[in-house]
């Protein structure tokens, strides 16, 4: 037990086959505050990259916050879940099954869904499906390029000199995805650059659109970090760019880590994140209810 919380090994789900741990304060929680679930990032496993959401989920404790990281059915320390599910259909009947649970045992009624790179995805994906959802936090989530995410991306390798050789030789993955931009064609590329590719630029923009928009129209809140690092995204506007028919609105709070790596791997770029977090939870998480007289407690109700 680290001072001031309390952290708990759990299993839940179908036949008790996810893993996970719960984080909160030692004493009674604040029922006012939501409580935090954090998704796995790829394949990795609940812990994070270099412990990254052990640590978030501590200080997140610290503050008030209840929190539960656990693992895919899977990955980790969790079972595979079996059946015919996809692997997105599972993951969402996981998130729902890890709700379900810290509702039951804890009576907690609001949830904000934390995810950096697939975890974020996910997050989306899920958010609007489930009215206890009152906010998502999302680090370096997927977003379509657009023209001025290639301009940034090409402008610093084209000053090296090796990337000029292997524009002439024909090795340049850049240029390959230039091209595939320009042509609006899923070129088939070898190895390593074609899954690059794929990730980059086979983005369903409409599906993504439907979903930001339902997750808005719901009243839920979103928060958008963005590491300068990431092949994900070279500029901080890129995510209202790219969507240009998602109407956010005031739902939506952006921050650019200019310098920073897609993993947060430095320490002063791990305390800004959870500053910013932790900021964010207090100025926009308030009570989603009706108070005695039918009114809403400081913020829209979901459509």
């Amino acid at each position: 037990m680290t001072q001031g919380l309390s952290e708990q090994a759990i299993l839940f789900g179908k036949n008790a086959s996810l893993v996970g741990i719960f984080t909160r304060p030692i004493n009674p929680p604040d029922t006012t505050k939501p409580t935090l679930v954090i998704l796995n990032t790829g394949i990795i496993h609940r812990v994070g990259h270099h412990r990254m959401f052990v640590t978030m989920s501590r200080v997140l404790a610290a503050a008030g916050y209840s929190v539960l990281r656990f693992d895919f059915s899977g990955i980790g320390d969790s079972d595979p879940r079996g059946g015919s599910l996809s692997t997105v259909e599972a993951a969402m009947a996981d998130i729902r099954d890890a709700l379900d649970w810290v509702e039951q045992s804890s009576r907690a009624t609001r949830f904000i869904l934390l995810g950096l790179c697939s975890g974020a995805d996910y997050a989306v994906f899920y958010g609007h499906t489930d009215d206890r959802i009152a906010g998502l936090i999302l680090l370096d989530p997927s977003i379509p390029q657009t023209l001025r995410y290639y301009v940034h991306f090409l402008a610093p390798r084209l000053k090296r000199l090796h990337s000029w050789i292997d524009l002439i030789t024909g090795r340049s993955r850049t240029l390959r995805m230039w091209v595939n931009y320009l042509l609006g064609a899923h070129l088939r590329l070898p190895g390593r650059a074609s899954r690059l590719a794929t990730e980059m630029n086979l983005i369903d923009r409409g599906r993504v659109e439907r979903y930001y928009q339902s997750t808005v129209d719901k009243g839920i809140n979103i928060l958008a970090v963005f590491t300068q690092e990431s092949t994900r995204q070279t500029y901080r506007e890129q995510m209202v760019e790219a969507l240009r028919n998602v109407n956010f609105g005031e739902s939506l709070d952006l921050e650019y880590f200019a310098g920073s790596d897609h993993l947060f791997i430095g320490l002063s770029d791990r305390c800004r994140l959870t500053r910013i977090i932790l900021d964010w939870l207090s100025a926009r998480t308030v009570v989603h209810a009706l108070d005695s007289d039918g009114r809403t407690n400081g913020r829209k109700p979901a459509a």
